[in-house]
C-alpha cells in the first residue's frame, strides 16, 4: 500500500508541475506579446491592448503563486510515514464512499484502474477527516462517510 501512496503523491506532484509549466509559459507569451505590441495612431487601442495583456500577466502570475503554494504544502507531505492513528497529511483514507489521498486538492487520480481523490486538509472532507480515527463517521453533503482504513 506504501507503493500507492507514492504513486499517489508522485501524481499529485506532476499535477503542480503541470500546473506551474502552464502559468510560466502564459505569462512568458502575455510579456511577449505585449513587447512586440506596436503604438499605432490609435493610442487607445494600443493601451487598452498592453492593459488587457498585463492583466493577463496578473492574473497567470497568481496562478503560479498558488501553485508554487501546493508545491510548498505538496513537499510537507511524510511519504513513507507510518499509519497513523488518526487522518494526518499524507494518510490514505479509504471509507464506504471513496478512497481519498490526504495532501492537495488536486481531483481524481487513477492507479491501477481505482479511483482516488487528492484532497488538501483544508478542503470540505479535508476538515471532516481532521482527528478522525477508524470506525469513526460523519456526513458531507448528504452523504454518510465511515472511516475504513487510515494507511
Amino acid at each position: 500500500m506504501n507503493n500507492i501512496k507514492k504513486a499517489l503523491f508522485n501524481l499529485c506532484m506532476a499535477y503542480v508541475e503541470v500546473r506551474i509549466a502552464a502559468s510560466t509559459e502564459a505569462i512568458r507569451s502575455a510579456q511577449q506579446s505585449a513587447g512586440e505590441e506596436t503604438k499605432s495612431s490609435a493610442g487607445d487601442k494600443y493601451e487598452t491592448g498592453r492593459e488587457m495583456m498585463q492583466q493577463e500577466t496578473n492574473r497567470n502570475m497568481a496562478q503560479l503563486t498558488e501553485a508554487n503554494k501546493l508545491k510548498i504544502a505538496l513537499g510537507q507531505v511524510a511519504v513513507d510515514a507510518p499509519p497513523n492513528a488518526t487522518v494526518q497529511p499524507g494518510s490514505l483514507v479509504i471509507t464506504n464512499n471513496g478512497k481519498f489521498y490526504v495532501a492537495i486538492s488536486a481531483g481524481s487520480l487513477v492507479i491501477d484502474n481505482e479511483t482516488y481523490f487528492a484532497v488538501s486538509m483544508a478542503s470540505p472532507i479535508g476538515r471532516q477527516f481532521q482527528g478522525k480515527k477508524i470506525g469513526d463517521n460523519f456526513s458531507l453533503n448528504d452523504k454518510a462517510y465511515v472511516i475504513q482504513t487510515i494507511l
